[in-house]
């Protein structure tokens, strides 16, 4: 297995987006995953790795990358140092950075023996669920897409009407602190401006019912963060979508940061294996 980590995309005028990429080196073309974290999220969170070697083990091209705004830097993909990148992220720069990655699979490449641009997969977990499923109803490329504790709404996210909101909007804004690094993490109102200025396009149910590649919908049962109703909202909006609920499972599958244990969750292990039979059938 080849394991190739912290490549650099780069694109002039915009902040470059580090990737991993896991597969065979058979060259011989594989089906492509592409993985996008969530909020808060990076990379090489938790047992993510694990996971890239478990799709490159079943026959697939994998590769995931931070967004460029997540935080990280090139030199430090998997902290926070870049703070204001942080602040200046948005579901538009999200969007952007995901096609960004599709057009380099897409074209030529360092890797185009060994990878079918043809079939492309998308994998999001739970905000990075909303960034596939928008990303799959207005990119014709994608033929399949997958959500992971995927969430169905962005505007509830905001709170609008509230106190916490009024404040953000006078100050332009407002600090949520990470649980593991204890960083105030800041987050200008600019975040809910482009959400309002692109509502449409950022609608997640519109985009779901606009989906017409196959989708699939795997959430925990006991997922605090995203709950399981959102998973049964996706799903609803698509008829032809086919939803996995895993027991005892929560919000990332009963892993955490850092995961050192050679394997996966039991209930990660699951998702991965509902998700590669999926896109096995789908193909």
């Amino acid at each position: 297995m080849e394991i190739v980590r912290n490549r650099l995309l780069e694109h002039k005028g915009k902040k470059p987006i580090v990737y991993d990429v896991f597969y065979t080196p058979d060259r011989r073309p594989k089906p492509v995953v592409i993985f996008c974290h969530g909020y808060k999220g990076f990379k090489d969170w938790g047992a993510w790795n694990l996971v890239g070697e478990h799709f490159a083990a079943a026959g697939f091209f994998f590769l995931k990358f931070n967004f460029s705004h997540n935080g990280g830097t090139a030199e430090n993909p998997i902290d926070f140092p870049d703070l204001q990148a942080f602040s200046e992220n948005n579901y538009s720069i999200e969007l952007d950075d995901l096609a960004r990655v599709i057009d380099f699979l897409s074209g030529p490449n360092p890797f185009s023996e060994e990878l079918q641009p043809q079939h492309i997969s998308l994998i999001g977990h739970s905000r990075g669920g909303g960034i596939v499923l928008i990303k799959a109803a207005e990119d014709r490329r994608i033929t399949n897409v997958v959500t992971w504790a995927g969430v169905s709404d962005y505007k509830s996210r905001f709170n609008r009407g509230t106190k916490a909101f009024a404040a953000w909007k006078q100050k332009g804004v407002k600090y949520i602190e990470n649980g593991r690094t204890k960083q105030q993490m800041p987050h200008l109102f600019q975040f809910y401006q482009d959400f309002e200025d692109n509502e449409k396009r950022l609608t997640i149910e519109r985009a779901v019912r606009s989906v017409r590649i196959p989708q699939l919908i795997v959430h925990g049962a006991e997922d605090p963060t995203v709950p399981v109703a959102e998973a049964h909202a996706l799903h609803g909006w698509n008829s032809q979508s086919s939803l996995k609920i895993i027991e005892n499972a929560d919000h990332v599958f009963n892993t955490k940061h850092p995961w050192e244990k050679p394997v996966l969750s039991p209930q990660l292990q699951e998702a991965v294996d509902i998700s590669i039979s999926f896109l096995k059938k789908a193909q």
